[in-house]
């Protein structure tokens, strides 16, 4: 166990992210309700730590998608209507998981907006401070029901998204939950000789080329690049993060209790890092 690992102990503020394909059946696309449960199990453990903790959602428009039938999207008004079904049932789901854990949640919906601009930001800001002062769990998404930047997949299923909220709420920790183990070299699902990455201490030029080409699964649409581009937003605002396998989401306390699993990214503070103008100029 390295030192840096051993310190996630002691982080205060949490943000976990957790995509679509982590959160369903891969043969029929449903919710995958033993796997919620034992996600929202761990998230209120942390914060029966006395630790703050924010989740990071995918899944509205699979779920929404699930619900009426549709095998796929492909226009912009019926990605949003399958959000705007999706979310209120993900939403439905999770507190009623949450309220079994004796604690409650709330649903922060966000969109580029919210970050660029300044009086949306504060407010969104505030809103965070004030609901995990109360004790309480956000539970955020992308407004996929109203914004098209989302949709146009320039967020990269909510990786982007997570690291925004852990600028924006000031976290010490992000912990990405993807279909992958980490870092790699090169994909390794095309590449059998691409080498796992244990600890990234900086990210360099040649580190964020790595990203370059990979996408996500079918049910999300994050490749490796928008991890990148989220560790660059992570770590310039202050915060650790790792990159791991969403396969078991018990790996959340194993990561907490500093065991060796997933790829580590050092914090890296960059006062003059604006992470809403970084989000602004994004794919200008």
């Amino acid at each position: 166990m390295n030192d840096l690992r051993k310190k996630l102990k002691d982080k205060k503020r949490i943000v976990v992210k957790i995509g679509s394909s982590s959160l369903q059946h891969p043969e029929t696309g449903d919710l995958d309700y033993i796997k919620m449960d034992i996600l929202v199990r761990e998230l209120c453990n942390i914060r029966n730590m006395g630790k703050d903790v924010i989740l990071v959602t995918s899944g509205a428009i699979a779920c929404g998608r699930k619900a009426v039938h549709l095998k796929k999207t492909t226009s912009i008004s019926e990605k949003q209507a399958c959000a705007a079904i999706g979310q209120a049932r993900l939403m439905t789901t999770y507190q009623r998981i949450f309220s079994e854990y004796s604690h409650q949640a709330a649903q922060i919906l966000m969109t580029r907006n919210t970050i660029v601009a300044d009086l949306n930001r504060y407010n969104a800001q505030n809103t965070f401070n004030k609901l995990l002062e109360m004790g309480v769990i956000p539970i955020v998404n992308e407004n996929d029901t109203i914004s098209t930047f989302e949709l146009d997949e320039v967020v990269g299923d909510n990786d982007t998204l997570s690291a925004i909220v852990t600028a924006l709420t000031g976290a010490d920790l992000l912990i990405l939950l993807s279909d992958i183990n980490g870092l790699y070299t090169d994909d390794p699902r095309k590449n059998p000789d691409a080498e796992f990455v244990d600890t990234v201490e900086c990210l360099t030029d040649e580190l964020m080329s790595m990203g370059k080409g990979t996408t996500g699964s079918d049910s999300g649409t994050g490749g490796m690049e928008t991890k990148l581009t989220a560790a660059k937003i992570a770590t310039y605002s202050g915060a650790d993060m790792v990159i791991a396998n969403g396969k078991d989401v018990r790996i959340i306390h194993r990561i907490l209790e500093g065991r060796n699993y997933g790829t580590i990214f050092k914090a890296n503070k960059n006062e003059d890092f604006n992470f809403a103008e970084f989000v602004d100029n994004l794919h200008k």
